[in-house]
């Protein structure tokens, strides 16, 4: 196994999070940062795009599920991102850390982490 780490960092979203009346109807800001691990033997031995993970099509997996998003908890939207991101079955493990800039009074963010690995 030749394990790699892909990590997608600062991918900039809008979406409706949050518990507040106004938080309903105007989507806020969200800093979303994935690491994930899968095998990349069969990527390197080929060197085809087709056996290696495409992150290109994770990424827009994830925007489509956050953008169509409308969670009260930063715990649920992040929980969502990583089963989109686990859906992929060579995803050995996955950690997703998402940011709500400004959800604190002098804080510059609050952000909830996530992961996940498949046993075995």
């Amino acid at each position: 196994m030749k394990s790699a780490v892909i990590k997608i960092t600062d991918l900039s979203l809008r979406t409706i999070i949050g518990g507040n009346d106004w938080e309903r109807e105007t989507k806020q800001d969200v800093v979303i940062n994935i690491t994930l691990t899968y095998d990349a033997a069969k990527a390197v031995a080929s060197d085809a795009m087709e056996d290696a993970l495409d992150y290109k099509r994770l990424k827009r997996r994830v925007i489509d599920e956050v953008e169509k998003s409308r969670f009260h908890l930063l715990e649920k939207l992040t929980a969502t991102v990583l089963a989109a991101v686990m859906e992929d079955t060579r995803v050995l493990s996955a950690s997703v850390r998402i940011d709500k800039p400004s959800a604190l009074r002098f804080a510059k963010t609050v952000s909830i982490e996530m992961g996940d690995r498949r046993d075995g």
